[in-house]
């Protein structure tokens, strides 16, 4: 997705999710994004179905990616429809479902407008745009009155007393290099309450979830992908060399593995009632 600017500070970045990094059509990629839904799909589901996702909820899922959430909501929570958005929508070519309505945009688009939802839910997305803040404000002025938005996004819990290993190197290179490509930026997300009450949603709350990461594991493997995609701009960072990346391949497929991995973040809160002046 799209990503220029910065929330706060720092160079404007340009690059685009999906162009700079992790092209769609690589062979590699469904995997990587099909490893993390395993790990993360659970999570999310039992929170959409605890906020009452089910028949006669109208719902848009921003990047749909591979479709594994939109599967859940069209199958297993029975919605009313389902609007996938992505700026690359491939993945949902083998969906056909009568309720659904695939949408090839970019969330940052000026001219888009999609609204209104019972549910709007964003994962692994916003992370990605330096304009979040911004967005945030877009999505929750698309929820019809009582609608709900769930936004879920990475956090770090690193192990300060280790900070010199292969694997810690390896990932302050990956977000510095995700940082300086495309813009990523994780330091907002504990905000995200913040952000939905400044929006007037109410009944907000939020979750941190932390999945285990054995070695051989779906946690593992998306990891393990992930660096390999993005070898040249990790060494590019200065922090990490080659002899460096390989050690840490080589521990996330270890039995010595130990360590706390990126965590999501999931933040809900629900719109009034009745409709904000102006909609």
């Amino acid at each position: 997705m799209a990503s220029r600017g910065a929330d706060s500070g720092g160079a404007a970045r340009e690059g685009h999710y999906g162009q700079d990094l992790f092209e769609p059509d690589d062979p590699a990629e469904a995997p990587r994004i099909d490893a993390a839904a395993l790990v993360y799909d659970p999570f999310t589901t039992d929170r959409l179905r605890a906020l009452g996702v089910g028949p006669g909820s109208r719902c848009l899922e921003v990047g749909a990616g591979t479709g594994t959430v939109v599967r859940w909501l069209l199958q297993e929570a029975d919605v009313e429809q389902v609007v996938a958005l992505d700026r690359d929508t491939s993945g949902l070519d083998a969906l056909t479902d009568p309720r659904l309505r695939v949408v090839t945009a970019d969330i940052t688009d000026e001219d888009l407008e999609l609204g209104g939802f019972d549910l709007i839910h964003a994962r692994f997305v916003l992370m990605h745009l330096p304009e979040r803040r911004r967005l945030v404000s877009r999505l929750a002025a698309w929820l019809d009155p009582g609608g709900r938005l769930v936004l879920g996004d990475a956090v770090e819990v690193p192990d300060v007393a280790e900070l010199g290993s292969a694997y810690r190197r390896t990932m302050d290179a990956m977000w510095r290099a995700l940082r300086s490509t495309i813009g990523t930026d994780t330091s907002s997300v504990p905000a995200y309450p913040r952000f939905l009450r400044e929006e007037g949603l109410r009944d907000v709350a939020a979750e941190l979830h932390c999945p285990p990461m054995v070695a051989g594991g779906p946690l593992a493997r998306f990891w393990a992908e992930t660096w390999r995609r993005m070898r040249p701009e990790l060494e590019a960072t200065g922090l990490v060399d080659a002899s460096v990346v390989d050690e840490a391949l080589a521990y996330l497929a270890s039995p010595d593995l130990a360590e706390l991995g990126p965590g999501m973040v999931m933040a809900w809160g629900q719109a009034p009632d009745t409709a904000r002046p102006g909609r």
